[in-house]
């Protein structure tokens, strides 16, 4: 199976994927003169970004980006964009550079030529990517069976544009920007963020027989072998 970091706590999780992320950037900054840290939205990494706001790297010299976005405008409530500069390019972390996703454009298939432009403006391969993964398998935008799956998975390139089936998990935001398997597998670090007892058992079944990358892509990003999973629940 893929390497798993168990928690008690959400404190310590979240002090542990801290800790790893700062290790990873700094240890980069030491030696290149600009860095990628590629970063994903919902609640669950809020606090992190917020300690990693206060810590002491030379964030001007970081690149921060998005792993994937809803195509709604930044200021909206479920923009990732939105909760990435109240969180993380806060305090210390505040002179980093952001790139973000979303544009001007009505779908993001028609921004994806800029936007991939500008994604390969940034230091590569990627130096840091903070993952999520949701109840119904899906990581970054991957969702299952979404419309622009196999692109995103087969693509040379670092995005694809997805058009997710509503469901609980999607809410009405279906069209969404997301960074494919190929920037994923190329990265230096990925690190994947769960929690409780449900996605512990969606990340054990991800890694089974009787499950196809298509009907949970999560299973996709975790059979490469540049990524640590970092789970938290009560034993």
């Amino acid at each position: 199976m893929s390497p798993l970091e168990t928690f008690e706590t959400a404190k310590a999780w979240e002090q542990a994927i801290t800790d790893r992320i700062y290790t990873e950037l700094k240890s980069r900054l030491d030696v290149a003169d600009i860095v990628s840290f590629l970063v994903s939205g919902g609640s669950s990494p809020l606090p992190i970004y917020k300690h990693l706001s206060k810590t002491d790297l030379d964030w001007g010299r970081i690149k921060v980006a998005l792993v994937d976005e809803r195509w709604v405008e930044p200021d909206h409530d479920a923009s990732n964009e939105r909760r990435i500069r109240q969180t993380l390019l806060q305090n210390k972390a505040a002179p980093a550079q952001f790139i973000g996703m979303k544009t001007e454009d009505e779908t993001p298939h028609e921004s994806l030529a800029e936007r991939e432009a500008a994604y390969a403006n940034l230091p590569q391969p990627f130096d840091v990517i903070l993952l999520g993964m949701g109840g119904d398998g899906h990581t970054a935008s991957l969702f299952p069976e979404a419309y622009g799956l196999d692109i995103a998975f087969e693509s040379d390139r670092n995005l694809a544009a997805i058009k997710a089936t509503r469901s609980d998990v999607t809410g009405e935001h279906i069209l969404r920007m997301t960074v494919g398997l190929r920037a994923i597998g190329n990265a230096r670090t990925n690190i994947l963020a769960i929690s409780g007892q449900s996605k512990r058992r969606i990340w054990e079944l991800a890694q089974g027989e009787t499950v196809d990358r298509e009907t949970m892509p999560v299973k996709a990003v975790l059979e490469l072998d540049n990524i640590t999973t970092y789970w938290w629940g009560p034993s």
